[in-house]
């Protein structure tokens, strides 16, 4: 059982290995770039693991941000986590010991597997959120580490490096778009964020936002199940 779930989790982690270690290493040059050692690119990607927040981690440090500055603007980046972590509850009971990790290690992309992949017989889920979690890990790690080193030998252009994130977050929002039916949430939360942004500027929009999708989330869950299982019904 080990070997399959760990088999399962390799295989739809494939995708993110491709695209933690280019982001990764686009992360690493950058650092380097600020003047900061290979061991800081290590060091962070495994304490934070937190691909937007460890891009806005190295202009706070470049820049001499206070702790209270880099404190508060790294929970607004990563406070749609919180988010993520609910809709998990059912999904991580029971995961004992390793839970802890898991609620480190929950990232955009590994959120997006986890809530949408449905698990065959002989998988154990436990295992499986591990081995996914871990090896994603892993390979932000590698990245991170690899393009600090190049970044240290080989000349690099930092210059729009930092829009890598915002990429990938198209590309994600892109792909579940194309292989959903229902594209309801997705319209809700596009237009939700566009109001909030209209309303409260660019600087302030992003907690408003996420405030009032996960409300729109509960109001119109009956009807969003509902639709999903048309869809499904459909098919």
């Amino acid at each position: 059982m080990t070997k399959s779930s760990f088999k399962k989790a390799f295989k739809d982690s494939l995708p993110i290995m491709a695209g933690y270690l280019a982001l990764g290493m686009g992360f690493g040059v950058l650092l380097q770039s600020k003047g900061y050692s290979f061991w800081w690119a290590i060091f962070m990607s495994i304490t934070m693991f937190a691909g937007s927040g460890q891009y806005a981690g190295a202009d706070f440090m470049a820049s001499g941000a206070s702790l209270l500055t880099t404190a508060f603007m790294t929970l607004i980046i990563n406070c749609r986590h919180f988010f993520y972590g609910v809709s998990l509850l059912d999904k991580y009971r029971g995961t004992g010991i390793v839970k802890p990790y898991l609620i480190f290690g929950l990232t955009d992309e590994t959120y997006s597997i986890t809530a949408t992949t449905t698990l065959e017989d002989g998988i154990d889920p436990k295992k499986y959120y591990f081995f996914l979690t871990a090896l994603n890990h892993s390979y932000w790690i590698t990245g991170c580490t690899l393009g600090a080193v190049l970044g240290m030998f080989l000349p690099f252009s930092s210059e729009g490096v930092d829009f890598a994130m915002t990429a990938l977050f198209i590309v994600i929002m892109t792909e579940q778009w194309l292989s959903s039916e229902n594209h309801l949430p997705a319209i809700l939360g596009a237009s939700t964020t566009v109001l909030c942004l209209v309303i409260f500027g660019a600087e302030y929009f992003i907690v408003p936002s996420l405030c009032l999708i996960s409300a729109e989330m509960v109001i119109f869950r009956k009807r969003l199940d509902k639709t999903t299982d048309e869809v499904d019904n459909n098919e």
